[in-house]
This record gives structure tokens, C-alpha cells and sequence, in this order.
């Protein structure tokens, strides 16, 4: 058996998130499963380098997985994506080392969250990117979004549901920046909690809307409460864009 990584490229929208789930076969996992199980003509399990959530895009998703048939790894995104739905895309695949695991082997990821602030949506990218009709101050978000920065308890920025015990993660980087019409927040980190990325954009939301002090993040973080964070932002938003070993 051969140990294959792959690059995914995937749209979210009409996905219930990347794991496997009991009460739905409309996940990435299951999805890319069944396909190269029919590849491999045996049954094959895919391990990701994490969960995106329901709705959550992937530009650069890793996975890997074992193989028995004998197909060249440059072969195999050729082979999957005549096979997988033009939502989802094997952009890469090369054979790693046997004990390469997506999941464990990553040492940091990077997520995009993409708004829009303006009275009006685009019909181009409305699937993507949250349209938010009321003015921001973009001056308090950015301020406020450095203190998010270090390694610290993300409790309070875990929604329920999770089983994880230790919430301690390290944000590594932060930061805002126009892309066209787009704000664009990238942010980079060891690792990050159920709905992490999206209860920091919306509490930062809060913030430029003047619902909250732009000193309130390490108030938050100091309580682990989740009720003393903000709402949590559309999947539409979130997109992770690369991860790291």
C-alpha cells in the first residue's frame, strides 16, 4: 500500500462540512470516500488536516490516504476529478512517507474571512463572501484584532458541541487588508477550536459597529465564556487557504 497526499479545492455551499457524518452523505470526506474506493476497488478512508465546518470553502485543503492499485500518484487527480462533482477538485497528489498523517503532521493553517460592506451584495461572489449593509469602523476592528494575537485559552470562542479538552491554541498572525472591494481578514494559527475563526470575525463585527469597546478581546479571552464573545459569522465567509508542515 502507498501513502498519498492530495491538495483539495473545494466549494462548501452545498456541503454539511468536511467529516463524516451518520445522518448525511453530503460531506467532503464521504464524497472524496466513495470515489476512491471505486478507484482503488477496495474501501478507502481519507484522513484531513482538519474539520471545515458546514458551508466552510477550502482553496488548499491537504488529505491523505492508502492505496493498493498500482496508478502513478501524477495520474490520480486526473483520475478523481473525472469521477468527483465540479464542486470539488484534486489539485495535486504525490506519495509521502508511510507515516505521514495530514492531520497530525500540520503545523499551522491559514483561513481567509471575506466581507463586504456595502448596501448592496454581488451576485458573483454572494456564496463566498458575507455582505454586511451597516458602516464599520475599520479603524477600532483593526486595533482590536492584534490582541488576538499569542497563545492563549480560546474558550470563549468555541462553540458547544465540541469534545476538545485542551482549548489553548496560538494565533500566530493577524491581520486586515483590502482585496478589491473586499475586506479581508487572514488569520494563521496552530490549530482552531469549532467555530473559532468565525465567533473572533463576528465579535470584531460587533466591534465595528460600536457594540463593544475595541479593548474588549482580553476580557473575553481572560473569561472562557462563550457568552461573552460575539455572534458567529456566516460559513459563506470562511475559506482555509493553506496549511503548513
Amino acid at each position: 500500500m502507498r501513502n498519498i497526499k492530495i491538495i483539495l479545492e473545494y466549494d462548501g455551499t452545498n456541503y454539511y462540512g468536511w467529516q463524516y457524518q451518520k445522518n448525511t452523505n453530503k460531506t467532503i470526506q464521504q464524497t472524496l470516500e466513495k470515489k476512491l474506493t471505486k478507484l482503488n476497488k477496495s474501501e478507502v478512508s481519507v484522513i484531513g488536516s482538519g474539520r471545515t465546518d458546514s458551508g466552510v470553502h477550502a482553496k488548499c485543503q491537504t488529505a491523505n490516504f492508502y492505496l493498493d492499485v498500482d496508478i502513478p500518484a501524477s495520474r490520480i487527480p486526473i483520475a478523481l476529478n473525472s469521477m468527483l462533482p465540479p464542486d470539488i477538485i484534486c489539485k495535486d497528489a504525490k506519495e509521502v512517507a508511510d507515516d505521514f498523517h495530514a492531520r497530525y503532521d500540520s503545523k499551522a493553517k491559514k483561513y481567509r474571512y471575506r466581507l463586504l460592506n456595502r448596501s448592496y451584495h454581488s451576485v458573483f461572489t454572494r456564496n463566498y463572501v458575507y455582505t454586511l449593509y451597516k458602516d464599520l469602523n475599520l479603524e477600532k476592528i483593526n486595533s482590536a484584532l492584534k490582541d488576538f494575537v499569542g497563545y492563549y485559552d480560546f474558550a470563549a470562542f468555541q462553540s458547544a458541541g465540541s469534545d476538545v479538552v485542551n482549548t489553548k491554541r496560538k494565533i500566530k498572525k493577524f491581520e486586515m487588508k483590502y482585496i478589491g472591494e473586499e475586506i479581508c481578514f487572514d488569520i494563521v494559527g496552530t490549530g482552531f477550536l469549532y467555530n473559532m475563526v468565525r465567533i473572533i470575525i463576528g465579535t470584531l463585527i460587533e466591534i465595528g459597529l460600536n457594540k463593544r469597546p475595541e479593548n474588549d478581546v482580553k476580557r473575553i479571552i481572560n473569561s472562557c465564556n462563550r457568552r461573552e464573545a460575539g455572534f458567529t459569522a456566516p460559513a459563506k465567509g470562511l475559506t482555509l487557504l493553506e496549511v503548513y508542515y
